[in-house]
């Protein structure tokens, strides 16, 4: 496939309903640039990570920052995909896969979504927005598709609020918007952010839930799902590039400490100083945690009575 078509192809969110299309357009893309590119540029400060840079039919773009640690080629993701399949199937049979099959997981999920980020990184500088929007877009929808193929209800949507007085007396509804929104046993378990960073959004994800809980009494866990948090940068010489981290670990500790913590925070691509951290590394973890433990734990718990909210199922429009 050409890489022309591979752009038509990703732009348009409605080729992206099922799982199965990922993986397919994943493979496609990964032949692609196993003889497509016009190079391979080795970050110069974390040489694990590299940028693609395109030939004329991608405007000779260069992509945003690849995680060859975790980034499959496209010889190993058809080994790893059915892997990943297998993984999930077993968890939606409720029973609990190899530790082995973690970084399949980790790394299937990454690879997916970079193939389609990277895709879109050869349109034209002009149309940068529409880019990280779709990109943004496909990435959360990715997450609800692997929650729910765990038959677990989950869909990206509003909420109808109710705002009650001090007697319980209903005064009014306030609407909330969320990417996540999970349910089990006629019951609100789970309210969560998807974003490929942090930059820019981690604030509102920790007000979102103080006011959400605040304002309807409740401790409903709120959980965050964030694909990486690197960005290219360019260094002092002519066509070398790095990488700068995004996240902000001042303003993750702050509201951790004074407002109030998430109920789990998950990458697939994680930063060093968020395991090396001794209060990072207590509230951020790899996505495989989500899948194999966190997801279950959370729904055990006593959520908000789905006849109290009212859910009204949307696309998201402000996702990436």
């Amino acid at each position: 496939m050409r890489l022309e078509d591979l752009v038509n192809h990703a732009v348009d969110k409605e080729n992206f309903q099922t799982i199965q299309n990922y993986i397919s357009f994943c493979r496609n893309y990964l032949e692609f640039i196993a003889n497509g590119l016009q190079a391979r540029i080795v970050s110069q400060n974390e040489n694990h990570y590299q940028f693609y840079q395109y030939t004329n039919d991608g405007h000779y773009n260069i992509t945003r920052p690849i995680n060859t640690n975790l980034m499959y080629d496209a010889e190993i993701f058809e080994i790893a995909y059915n892997q990943f399949l297998q993984v999930l199937e077993q968890l939606r049979d409720r029973q609990l896969p190899e530790e082995s099959l973690r970084q399949v997981l980790i790394c299937t999920i990454y690879t997916l979504q970079q193939t389609i980020g990277a895709t879109l990184d050869a349109l034209p500088s002009g149309k940068s927005n529409q880019a990280r929007k779709v990109n943004g877009d496909l990435f959360e929808r990715l997450i609800r598709l692997l929650i729910a193929y765990l038959n677990i209800d989950c869909v990206s949507g509003t909420i109808q609020v109710p705002i009650r007085d001090d007697n319980g007396v209903i005064l009014f509804n306030t609407t909330y918007q969320h990417d996540l929104l999970i349910s089990q046993d006629n019951e609100l378990k789970i309210i969560g952010s998807v974003k490929t960073s942090s930059k820019d959004r981690i604030d509102k994800i920790f007000v979102d839930k103080f006011l959400y809980n605040k304002l309807t009494s409740t401790d409903l866990p709120h959980i965050a799902i964030f694909l990486n948090d690197v960005q290219r940068k360019k260094t002092k010489h002519q066509n070398r590039y790095g990488i700068n981290a995004t996240f902000l670990p001042g303003h993750f500790k702050a509201y951790t400490i004074k407002l109030n913590p998430l109920d789990g925070v998950y990458y697939c691509d994680i930063r060093p100083n968020m395991m090396r951290d001794t209060l990072l590394s207590q509230h951020i973890q790899t996505i495989d945690n989500f899948f194999y433990r966190d997801i279950w734990n959370l729904l055990s718990s006593h959520g908000q009575s789905l006849e109290e909210v009212e859910i009204e199922e949307c696309e998201n429009r402000e996702s990436e």
